[in-house]
């Protein structure tokens, strides 16, 4: 059964919600309740754990790039930071084999160039490589039609979606964090200010405060306090395939064309997403268009990858992109028209690899009035667009 009060009721329990929960829990400055209200405790059909489950440091913004610098060194150390009396947390199986940013125009190499100028200067361990050099580095990739590559040499990579959730859920709970299984049905509002929500379940719980982390469904959630949140749901799909012959050092490849591929254990997953003017609907819907595979993705991957061309299909599903439609990044902190609720939304396919930082900075947020460690006001509600060359 849910409590009746709160100081803080956490909408969603993905884990941007749960890393929330884990950083305000942990400081020491923070006395209060924490609820924490999920939908699907499986967590099945949640965007975490149907992600592509990646970090990167290559982003054309500063605030991002540093965002993923402090999740990289939070993730290999996760071990430690979120034991519990003495246990290790769950291994997230973290994977270094980093991205590789692919151009095949003067203009796309400009880009990763100017790019790979400001990652170097806020400390990323990202490299710029010739064709001849990326030859070199990765013999299986075709190389003759690209005009430079951008590749982490540290700090990107992959890991296991689920088991950071569950990690920072498990932690959070030792910290006296509750969790309700129910549904956020409605929101009241009194004098401008969140006072309560309301359940599916017939229950009323009476907050303080109030965080929107609500991934697919936060413009719904939005919606429920007389508000407008530009994040919509939009589907993606993730495709497994075999391959007959091994691609040593194989990292996460990003193509000119906007397909992706990397390893997970002894096959490959791969996807793209839609470019700009092509269909992309809202919904909550997890059919997959197994055509795109065939019709799409494997003459790229064939194009790329000359052993591609002999690839076994292996399986797909769909997940849920929080798009922003502003410009593609997070909408962080309090609504200016409801200043006691909180966004955390629109991570538009980013959300796990920023959970770390975003758990941070909305915790200061909320515990100190505003952010100490990094500085996130320029993901504000009412900003101005942000211009990241880097989405994927």
């Amino acid at each position: 059964m849910a409590p009746s009060t709160a100081d803080v009721v956490i909408i969603g329990g993905g884990v941007i919600g749960a890393a929330i929960s884990y950083f305000l829990a942990a400081d020491p400055l923070f006395q209060g309740k924490i609820v924490v209200v999920e939908r699907d405790p499986s967590f099945k059909d949640g965007s975490t754990a149907r992600s592509a489950a990646s970090i990167r440091q290559q982003f054309s913004t500063p605030e991002n790039v540093r965002i993923s610098l402090f999740g990289i060194d939070f993730l290999r150390t996760i071990h430690q930071t979120l034991a519990v009396e003495g246990e290790p947390a769950p291994d997230v199986s973290l994977r270094e084999n980093g991205y590789l940013l692919l151009a095949a125009s003067e203009k796309g190499a400009a880009i990763l160039a100017e790019n790979q100028a400001m990652q170097a200067a806020e400390g990323a361990d990202i490299v710029l490589q010739s064709p001849s050099e990326l030859a070199a580095r990765f013999p299986w990739l075709r190389t003759d039609d690209l005009a430079l590559g951008a590749f982490g040499l540290s700090g990107e990579g992959w890991l296991d979606a689920f088991s950071l959730l569950q990690a920072f859920r498990r932690k959070a709970r030792s910290l006296g964090v509750v969790h309700v299984t129910d549904e956020v049905t409605g929101i009241e509002r009194s004098g401008g200010r969140v006072g309560a929500v309301t359940l599916a379940s017939g229950g009323r719980i009476a907050c303080g405060l109030a965080v929107n982390a609500a991934g697919p469904r936060a413009a719904m959630v939005a919606d429920m306090a007389g508000l407008a949140l530009a994040v919509r749901p939009r589907k993606r799909f993730i495709f497994v395939f075999t391959c007959p012959e091994a691609l040593p050092a194989c990292p996460l490849v990003v193509d000119p064309s906007g397909l992706y591929f990397r390893p997970e254990g002894d096959r490959f997953i791969c996807g793209i997403s839609p470019k700009d003017g092509e269909d992309d609907p809202d919904c909550l819907d997890l059919e997959v268009d197994h055509a795109l595979f065939e019709e799409t993705l494997w003459p790229l991957l064939g194009g790329r990858v000359e052993a591609f061309e002999r690839v076994r299909f292996a399986g797909a599903w769909a997940g849920h992109y929080a798009m922003s439609l502003l410009d593609g990044n997070a909408v962080l902190g309090p609504h200016p028209d409801c200043p006691n609720l909180i966004l955390a939304n629109g991570f538009s396919g980013h959300g796990l690899q920023q959970a770390p930082a975003v758990g941070r900075g909305i915790a200061e947020l909320i515990t100190h009035g505003a952010y100490r460690s990094l500085d996130l006001s320029r993901f504000a509600f009412d900003r101005a667009p942000i211009i990241e060359k880097n989405i994927i």
